[in-house]
């Protein structure tokens, strides 16, 4: 499933984000809203906002979001530490 958020021209133009950048800038707002919601684990947070981990650890950590780590965190790393 993919989801499409229709947003308000006004709004768009209301950013104060370079005109090529706004569809990125929101994406990675949306992810790190959701990831410090705990709505979402960090991997898919990341995957979200376009980011490696270590980019999307380096935004976190600037922001000072406490990082979450649960069983899903450690099967996404266990995941990713064998190669899939």
């Amino acid at each position: 499933m993919s989801i499409t958020l229709n947003i308000p021209e006004s709004v768009v133009r209301s950013l104060r984000v370079p005109e090529g950048e706004v569809e990125d800038r929101l994406r990675m707002e949306l992810a790190v809203t959701v990831y410090a919601q705990e709505l979402l684990s960090f991997g898919r947070a990341a995957e979200l906002a376009n980011m490696t981990r270590f980019q999307f650890a380096d935004l976190v950590t600037q922001r000072g979001i406490p990082r979450h780590y649960g069983p899903e965190e450690l099967a996404e790393d266990l995941a990713y530490a064998n190669g899939e």
